[in-house]
């Protein structure tokens, strides 16, 4: 096994002189993501948004992680209600990614098959996999909270899941 010292470096991509946020967000719009949607109860009322910033954080114990802006209007409903699920939208959900990205909260569950939870929360149907997590950690990141959660629940099925690449939806193949 080769040390990584020894590895050879890579210039086939300088740095970028500019410090401009649009060349910022395609460069992070490099990294093909999953597409998820997060939803909380809190208050006696559903919460959900589309994120992309899902990943697993541990096995054992289960613990999985997303962020969101501290400026979001549903900041506190997310790091408040004491936990959340994660749906990863398969790849015939790309409408529902759009849905659950702005607007009205009665407004982006219109016409969603749901599933109330043991929890309380609610999962999508149809989607890829869904996890539901009570609040393990927050962690403060420059404008975002990064949001841990310790997995009570999960389930998954065949459907494959939706990506998202250079702001863009698409799928992944297997190899």
């Amino acid at each position: 096994m080769r040390q990584l010292q020894d590895l050879p470096v890579s210039t086939a991509a300088a740095p970028s002189p500019t410090h401009d946020p649009a060349d910022y967000r395609k460069a992070l719009g490099c990294f093909a993501t999953g597409v998820t949607v997060v939803t909380a109860r809190h208050e006696g009322q559903d919460w959900a948004m589309t994120c992309n910033s899902f990943s697993s954080v541990s096995l054992e114990p289960r613990l999985v992680l997303w962020s969101i802006r501290r400026e979001s209007g549903s900041h506190a409903a997310f790091t408040r209600s004491g936990g959340f699920t994660v749906s990863v939208l398969a790849q015939p959900q790309q409408a529902l990614a759009r849905q659950f990205a702005s607007g009205p909260m009665a407004q982006r569950f219109a016409g969603v098959p749901v599933r109330r939870l043991a929890s309380d929360r609610l999962r999508l149907e149809g989607v890829a996999a869904w996890f539901d997590c009570d609040l393990h950690q927050l962690v403060e990141a420059g404008d975002h909270h990064i949001v841990i959660g310790a997995v009570r629940d999960f389930g998954w099925s065949e459907e494959p899941a939706l990506g998202f690449y250079r702001s863009k939806f698409g799928g992944f193949a297997a190899a």
